[in-house]
């Protein structure tokens, strides 16, 4: 009886609960067959996706879109994971739980409330857990975990807040029969991670990197033959890497090889095994990584439970600690199945008794250094359940479902140790075992920090800049840790964005009926649902220049600490400086992909962020654009260029000419090669087709004006280059110009046929109507009709036209190319007051890459892959050419948690006021391999001092540059 309801209470009933949610699993029996099925079933929303599908990708989605989910326990840990994996979009979530709301539970259970006291956790985190993703069944279990055959229903079981004893004959379990089985446990200021994905886990993509490609300058004929890259900077390829080749000429034989192994030279050479057979190289190829599948293997969780060498070190200054850390955790279950119950609070006697069992584990185990003070610190705060902590850990648990469930990066293998010892007191002393009961919603923190830092706690008054992704996790533990929650305390939360779809995927604030509604708004109405004791106040200003009216010296004296939540360098230096003016604490995060990063600047104490060193080296020379492009990235960013210029840059310039008599003047002052490529668009845009100028006065001659740009752009343009350079074209010094990174092009000749040619002039036509009033339609039949009259000029090459190959030399030769006679006469007549007076305003377009009805991804992607095709780049699909036109940076739940978590354990200390350089920690980690790196901030330097004694902004670059490395898309 019990087993049958355990099975259909597990996966549920496919009742649905609320506006359109479905709470639980349908069908309650599942084949085996059916489980082992990954191929995902349904489309994927990738309007609700669409972040996370940079960091995971399609396959790796639907991957996840078939597994279904046990996370057992529903305390602050568990209520994290489960929030994590719903997010990331697996196919069922089931949470288990048959333990019942108590005041610790709402010091980090954020779905948890005052009302729910006394009641099931996992039924009362049902219903809010269901609204986080309504793609995901989401069902509760309120009686005890069996190791049956239900269990087999899952492809992976996660379990919180659970014994030894269980952890070891669930681990058996799910290991002999193929389910991944994840640990995760957090006690006080130390968390533990465990994980077992069986015999032979393949994983498909170990880190989610885009494969490495590179542009071959020669190849050696030769035992092994050297082949050598262009130096567009140094070759990332690993050690041991296969590479395959494409477009190699001579050497031919390469391009229909398989994967080779290479064995890297230098940054910019490798060896690839004997080529003194083929062909004498002659010149192009591209070379590029082919990532190899990797096997693992792990063990159960009893017998890995020995071997220290399965240990993840987390961080290296810790080694011995985390080692301890691995024997005290089984230590701690032994004094919990003893005495029933954890430590108390700063006992003295629970902490002897804890060591002595510790000890006696080292007995066996025969580590050389045991850390006795983090044994002694773990009795002391074993109580705790803090939600920092749970953030982290969290973060850390569900990412590795993630991996479990796709194949996709490199799952933990198979423990990992993490603590925050240093944020208790730095003074020993200050705890005393009297002051950690309240019977408050803060006693999971009490158990740590005791009473007096709670109620300073609720006295912060903090400055929160950002309600995105960050933003609502760092409100999410605001809420949950009381900061701000008292009498005089209080949190300003500042956002200027309006919530849209794709944030809702790690947005956890937000649901589908606040889309459109401002994000800081929506943020504060959520975390008052959670802690009603929050004093919060949203504001929809900028945080720049412009704003410091409303946040004055007045508003930043009034402060204790700042958080920055943003997603820019420029915003972050310039609230830094903000912070450095008037000596306040600040709280920085950011995220790309699984990449995070914490810092936190002290003042007095440690470097300021720094200022902003972001230069054009990274920007591509205009030549490339223009004429030259090899890479994807290339031709898209050429179809951003074109878009802006036609459908934003020139209808502004025409509106600012029409309102403002002064234009052409400051127009000229800009050189006169730039004002007359701004004064020819502002004419032909007032002057109507009919009269040979561009303005149209019908959908007819917007499909019209398409085709003939189309014709431009696709053929001409491209007839014109080959002119100048023909495709046999040598350098003075014998070289052929078509070769390394100059792809020789070839012109495209128009299809109506054709779903790309068409694509374009569909989208191009519709926005070349919106910029002047005119309606269009998508409607083929008709454009079609259209195109059949459409006169397209013939192009004859013209031997006086110069291209220039280098931007220096477009720059030198800028001016002399200048028709200054045309440019008089431009002046002239755009004189005429009576032209000016009748003259119609135009209506400039703002680029929107996430509305997909709006013709503006249309035009990218058509527009670009015109332009590949043109020169042999491979195309890119509408997803992968949204990230990059959009400049997107990829995001995911998993990491935005475990930032804010990290961020505030900072917190912690700088309520505190830790005056010790060694306790604070910036942090640089990649869930994606389990890389983490961790370092205390720089000491402010004698610079640093000067300006925060005189109050002055003239910041220091260290952090922001570090910053800049470890996630350069920001």
């Amino acid at each position: 009886e019990r087993k049958g309801c355990f099975r259909s209470d597990l996966l549920g009933s496919g009742v649905r609960r609320g506006a359109g949610t479905v709470c639980s699993a349908a069908p309650a029996m599942r084949k085996l067959s059916a489980r082992r099925n990954m191929s995902g079933e349904g489309d994927i929303d990738e309007g609700f996706y669409s972040r996370q599908l940079y960091v995971l990708g399609h396959d790796a989605m639907r991957r996840m879109a078939a597994a279904n989910v046990l996370v057992a326990g529903m305390r602050g840990l568990g209520v994290e994971i489960a929030k994590n994996v719903i997010l990331a979009g697996v196919k069922s979530v089931t949470v288990q739980d048959e333990g019942r709301t108590a005041w610790t539970d709402l010091s980090s259970q954020f779905f948890l409330k005052e009302s729910h006291l006394g009641q099931n956790r996992a039924t009362c985190s049902q219903q809010q857990l269901c609204d986080l993703n309504p793609r995901v069944r989401v069902s509760a279990h309120t009686g005890p975990l069996n190791d049956d055959d239900g269990l087999v229903l899952f492809q992976v079981v996660v379990l919180t807040d659970s014994s030894l004893d269980d952890q070891k004959r669930f681990g058996d379990f799910c290991h002999l029969r193929g389910i991944q089985f994840i640990v995760a446990d957090t006690k006080g200021l130390c968390g533990q991670l465990f994980c077992d994905f069986g015999e032979e886990f393949e994983v498909w993509d170990r880190d989610g990197e885009t494969p490495e490609t590179a542009i071959v300058q020669s190849i050696s004929k030769d035992n092994p033959g050297v082949v050598i890259c262009l130096n567009e900077g140094s070759l990332r390829f690993s050690e041991g890497s296969k590479v395959s080749f494409s477009e190699v000429q001579g050497m031919t034989e390469l391009n229909s090889l398989g994967p080779v192994e290479m064995k890297v030279h230098g940054p910019y050479s490798f060896s690839i095994g004997d080529t003194s057979a083929f062909s004498q190289y002659e010149r192009g190829g591209i070379v590029t990584e082919v990532k190899q599948p990797l096997k693992m293997n792990f063990k159960p969780l009893s017998k890995a439970l020995p071997d220290h060498q399965l240990l993840k070190m987390s961080d290296f200054g810790k080694i011995p600690r985390h080692n301890t850390l691995h024997l005290a955790f089984q230590a701690l279950h032994g004094f919990v199945k003893t005495e029933r119950r954890l430590p108390l609070p700063r006992s003295q006697a629970d902490a002897d008794a804890l060591l002595s069992a510790v000890r006696e584990l080292n007995t066996v185990a025969q580590l050389e250094q045991l850390d006795e003070a983090a044994v002694r610190n773990l009795a002391f705060t074993a109580r705790g359940d803090l939600a920092p902590m749970n953030a982290f850990i969290g973060g850390l648990a569900a990412q590795e479902v993630i991996k479990a469930c796709s194949g996709k990066f490199t799952p933990l293998q198979q423990w990992l140790y993490f603590d925050a010892l240093e944020c208790l007191p730095e003074e020993e002393d200050q705890l005393a075992e009297h002051c950690f009961s309240r019977e408050t919603r803060y006693d999971g923190q009490i158990a740590v920090f005791g009473s007096a830092f709670q109620e300073k706690l609720e006295r912060q008054r903090y400055f929160l800049v950002g309600a995105g992704a960050i933003g609502c996790e760092l409100l999410k533990n605001f809420a949950l840790i009381g900061l701000g929650a008292g009498d005089e305390g209080h949190v300003t939360v500042t956002d200027m964005d309006f919530i849209e779809k794709s944030n809702l995927n790690r947005q956890f604030l937000f649901r589908t009926q606040d889309i459109r509604k401002p994000k800081s708004v929506i943020a504060a109405k959520a975390v008052l649902e959670m802690n009603p004791r929050m004093n919060i106040t949203a504001h929809q200003n900028r945080v720049d220049p412009d704003s410091e009216g409303a946040y004055d010296y007045d508003f930043y004296m009034s402060l204790h600490g700042v958080a920055a939540a943003l997603d820019n360098v420029p915003a972050r230096v310039y609230l830094d400086g903000r912070c450095v003016q008037h000596q306040k604490p600040m709280l920085e995060g950011g995220t790309q992909g699984s990449r995070g990063h914490t810092l936190v600047v002290v003042p007095h104490l440690t470097e300021s962020y720094g200022r902003d060193t972001s230069h054009s080296n990274d920007a591509i020379p205009l030549c490339t654009l223009k004429n030259f492009p090899h890479r994807i990235e290339h031709t898209l960013q050429w179809a951003r260029d074109h878009f802006e210029g036609e459908f934003k840059q020139t209808p502004e310039n025409l509106n600012l000419f029409l309102r403002d008599e002064g234009f052409v003047e400051r127009t000229l002052r800009r050189g006169d090669a730039e004002a007359l490529e701004v004064l020819e668009e502002i004419w032909g845009n007032l002057v109507d087709i009919t009269a040979e100028g561009k303005r149209p006065t019908s959908w007819k001659d917007c499909v019209t004006w398409a085709r003939c740009k189309w014709e431009t752009v696709y053929n001409s343009d491209i007839r014109q280059l080959l002119h100048c350079f023909p495709p046999d074209q040598m350098t003075t010094s014998g070289l052929h110009f078509w070769s390394g990174s100059k792809k020789c092009p070839h012109p495209l000749t128009f299809d109506p046929n054709s779903t790309t040619h068409m694509d374009y002039v569909v989208a191009a036509a519709n926005l070349y109507g919106q910029i002047f009033g005119i309606s269009g339609t998508r409607d083929p039949v008709s454009i079609r009709q259209i195109l059949e009259e459409v006169h397209v000029p013939s192009f004859t090459p013209k031997s006086s036209v110069k291209i220039h190959v280098t931007d220096l030399e477009m720059e030198e030769e800028k001016e002399k190319d200048c028709d200054d006679a045309r440019l008089a006469e431009l002046k002239e007549k755009l004189a005429s007051l009576s032209l000016k007076g009748s003259a119609k305003q135009m209506y400039p377009i703002n680029f929107e890459k996430d509305e997909d009805s709006n013709f503006h991804m249309d035009y990218i992607v058509a527009a670009s892959n015109l332009r590949a095709e043109n020169y042999d780049i491979p195309a890119a699909d509408r997803h992968q050419s949204k990230r990059i036109a959009g400049k997107i940076i990829p995001a995911i739940a998993t990491t935005t948690a475990a930032v804010a978590g990290l961020m505030c354990l900072e917190l912690y200390k700088l309520v505190q006021g830790h005056q010790k350089i060694s306790s604070y920690r910036v942090s640089y980690f990649l869930l994606s391999v389990d890389h983490f790196v961790w370092s205390q901030p720089r000491n402010a330097q004698q610079k640093d001092r000067s300006l925060y004694s005189k109050a002055r902004v003239v910041l220091r670059p260290n952090p922001a540059e570090r910053l800049r490395l470890f996630l350069p898309d920001l």
